[in-house]
């Protein structure tokens, strides 16, 4: 149970960092805002075409006598918003961070810089740092679509379904959230998805304390904007720990700028956590 605390205590720690550096938090907003403005569009798109859509979709029920075509057209409309809205929260995380993968890096890089020790950088060109966190990230969002479909069908089950299952949703958001936030920092190191899992799971308790939480604000899409600078900020400062623990680190790795013991670094080849860096 100590590690939610912990993973909590990155979440924080992330806020306080971009608190203190004006200057990356208002670039770090930017991609928040211009996929919010997007994302309200296609719903308010999606909320004013849903009746003709479903019209269209049930040319069946156009004989129905009233009430039952207005009541199942109505049901039908409604959860084609709801999924809509399903789609939307699930997929903002993702896409906010696929449009603002320069500014998110940039803002992760100052982080390992302003810690000291080595700032590893990819070396890839934009467009293909682009072409891997669009393909992982749909990777993540199947991963989620296929959890959220079993828990919406086990959400019928009396009492468990209202209880214990939402519960269950929230944690797998939150494990999730946290492995895409985390991907800004561990793909700069090498670390592929399967790789990025694996070690997110080693410390599960950990990485749900830090997802958890902000599962729980992302629902308010106005406060995912402002936390999403401090999430990458706390994300690349969780992957330090993770990847290369305080206690296994060469004294001269303090120092900032420092270059010494540079095939223990992290991500490096011969590091014990190059991870498959090629």
């Amino acid at each position: 149970m100590r590690d939610l605390g912990v993973g909590f205590g990155y979440l924080m720690k992330g806020q306080r960092w971009v608190g203190g550096h004006g200057r990356q938090l208002g670039w770090g907003l930017l991609p928040g805002l211009v996929t919010l403005v997007l994302y309200a569009a296609a719903l308010f798109g999606l909320a004013y075409g849903a009746d003709d859509l479903t019209a269209w979709a049930t040319p069946f029920a156009d004989d129905w006598s009233s009430p039952w075509q207005g009541a199942f057209r109505g049901f039908l409309t409604a959860l084609l918003f709801v999924f809509g809205l399903f789609l939307a929260v699930i997929t903002f995380t993702a896409v906010t961070l696929l449009v603002g993968q320069p500014f998110y890096e940039s803002l992760s890089e100052a982080v390992d810089r302003s810690e000291g020790g080595e700032v590893p950088e990819s070396g890839l060109p934009l467009w293909r740092e682009l072409w891997i966190s669009a393909r992982d990230s749909m990777r993540v969002v199947a991963r989620v679509v296929l959890y959220g479909v079993l828990l919406f069908a086990l959400g019928f089950i009396p009492v468990v379904g209202q209880t214990v299952v939402p519960a269950i949703a929230f944690c797998v958001s939150g494990f999730f959230l946290a492995e895409e936030l985390t991907a800004v920092a561990l793909q700069r190191r090498g670390v592929e998805l399967k790789e990025r899992l694996a070690l997110l799971r080693g410390r599960r308790m950990m990485t749900l304390g830090f997802g958890v939480p902000l599962a729980l604000a992302f629902v308010v899409p106005f406060v995912a904007v402002f936390l999403m600078p401090g999430a990458v900020a706390g994300a690349t400062l969780m992957v330090r720990d993770l990847v290369d623990p305080p206690a296994d680190r060469e004294p001269s790795a303090a120092a900032a700028g420092s270059t010494a013991g540079a095939q223990g670094a992290p991500g490096a080849p011969g590091s014990p956590y190059s991870f498959g860096k090629n």
